[in-house]
């Protein structure tokens, strides 16, 4: 019996896959009046001659392929050598939102700090985002191509890609009028202009960005020489940020050499310890103390002059009890100005 017409369908749950070519290599020789299925979350882009004719949502559609039931395969072989004479394929495309795909900073985004610490701040952070096919014949004329299989995975590298630029944009443009503590409490807001900055780039592709979280943003773990080896720091920066690792190595160490915790063990004051593990890794820099004073603000708590000096809180208010570092108690609050901390680091 003569072969009348097609069905073409894929019925997939596309859970990873994107877009599935039908057939996936070479033309098929789909007869007048075939008959494709397309499932609830898919689209179907019909191609014939190698040009996008139609998109198909949920439902049955037949198609017209100039492909005549009625010609014999015996009479396509001896006129075409067995090939079809009028090619089409069918691209079958996932309009589901794929969701929680995961993204992270593989290296720290500098961004500046002014009045606090050394003046800038290197920041990690990672989350999710979704996307979603928005123009099928798009995504699959510009990006897919003649591919059988496109996947989350061939494309998701691209895409955070684009996301991570728009992210360092943000933050370059939030440092301006906020502190780092403060971008840190504005994931929510940061997500929103990501998503805006990304949607074009998105667009573009035929995808439109659904979502994208910021689970944690968060000041980088990497150590001063893993940085310097990066290329990220200069000398300076380098020097500071490096007696900043030995004096959190000391205190974590109490065993240790001419640490903080080791200096007090000695009989060493607070303020004594705190002074020489700074200045021993300055000066190993040649920047000496006052190198470690840069972007002191005029007026602050022990919290913050611990963050400058990194040690704990705990270790500012001894040294303020002792008397080696200068403060000002208003009520139950201590505050330390400029002028007495770089007195202390001088020594």
């Amino acid at each position: 019996m003569a072969r009348i017409f097609d069905v073409i369908e894929y019925p997939s749950e596309m859970k990873d896959e994107i877009v599935h070519r039908f057939p996936e290599s070479g033309p098929a020789d789909f007869r007048i009046g075939s008959q494709v299925i397309v499932r609830e979350a898919q689209a179907a882009v019909f191609f014939r001659d190698g040009t996008a004719l139609d998109v198909f949502g949920p439902g049955r559609h037949t198609i017209a392929t100039a492909n005549i039931p009625l010609l014999t395969q015996k009479l396509q072989d001896i006129f075409t050598s067995g090939k079809t004479v009028f090619p089409a394929e069918v691209y079958f495309v996932s309009m589901r939102e794929f969701a929680n795909r995961k993204w992270g900073t593989p290296q720290p985004i500098i961004v500046r700090n002014p009045g606090m610490g050394l003046g800038v701040a290197l920041l990690q952070g990672f989350g999710t985002y979704s996307f979603q096919v928005s123009d099928p014949q798009q995504f699959v004329t510009q990006i897919v191509g003649a591919q059988g299989v496109y996947r989350t995975a061939d494309i998701e590298s691209r895409l955070r890609t684009i996301l991570l630029s728009k992210l360092q944009d943000l933050l370059g443009e939030t440092a301006a009028k906020h502190s780092v503590p403060e971008m840190i409490g504005l994931t929510e807001e940061l997500g929103a202009g990501v998503r805006a900055k990304a949607q074009d780039d998105f667009a573009a592709l035929g995808l439109t960005l659904k979502t994208f979280y910021i689970g944690n943003l968060k000041p980088s773990e990497k150590s001063a020489q893993e940085l310097r080896d990066m290329g990220m720091l200069d000398m300076a920066t380098y020097t500071q940020l490096q007696a900043a690792d030995a004096m959190r190595d000391a205190a974590q160490n109490p065993s240790g050499g001419a640490g903080l915790t080791a200096g007090i063990g000695a009989g060493m004051g607070v303020g004594d310890a705190i002074r020489q593990a700074i200045s021993q890794q300055s000066q190993a820099g040649g920047g000496g103390p006052a190198a470690a004073s840069a972007g002191i603000p005029d007026v602050m708590t022990p919290s913050e002059a611990a963050q400058i000096l990194r040690v704990a809180e705990e270790d500012v208010i001894a040294a303020i009890e002792e008397g080696s570092l200068k403060a000002k108690k208003i009520g139950r609050a201590y505050r330390i100005s400029k002028k007495a901390l770089e007195e202390f680091l001088s020594g």
